[in-house]
């Protein structure tokens, strides 16, 4: 876990709270700073909000105005420098469903998967 910066910022958009409180927990554990939101809307108010957040990890079915991966098409244009990890237990991704820097991982996925897949977003 070298490559993450320990006082990065990372932004966990996912409606089921438990799911949700894991996520920013293994963040927590390697190093992140974590901001939290339910909803697509949210984690666009956070990203308006907070400049410095570098990370941003989302489930592809989101309530609010747009998905997840409308999110990840938004930061990847609105904020070019956040990293962004997208998963989803429902839905698998053809090449071109996602913006070039986003990686995608399938759940249920395990801590040290969820972390590789963000490290290798953030390089």
């Amino acid at each position: 876990m070298g490559t993450i910066d320990r006082h990065a910022v990372a932004l966990v958009a996912e409606d089921e709270p438990l799911l949700r409180m894991e996520a920013a927990d293994t963040l927590e554990e390697a190093g992140f700073t974590v901001l939290e939101a339910a909803t697509s809307d949210a984690a666009l108010r956070h990203l308006e909000a907070h400049g410095s957040i570098e990370l941003l990890f989302t489930d592809i079915e989101m309530p609010g105005p747009i998905d997840g991966i409308g999110l990840a098409r938004e930061v990847a244009q609105r904020w070019p420098g956040v990293s962004i990890v997208v998963c989803s237990g429902r839905y698998s991704l053809q090449p071109g469903d996602l913006p070039r820097q986003a990686r995608f991982i399938a759940k249920p996925f395990t801590p040290d998967l969820m972390i590789q897949a963000i490290e290798t977003a953030m390089r």
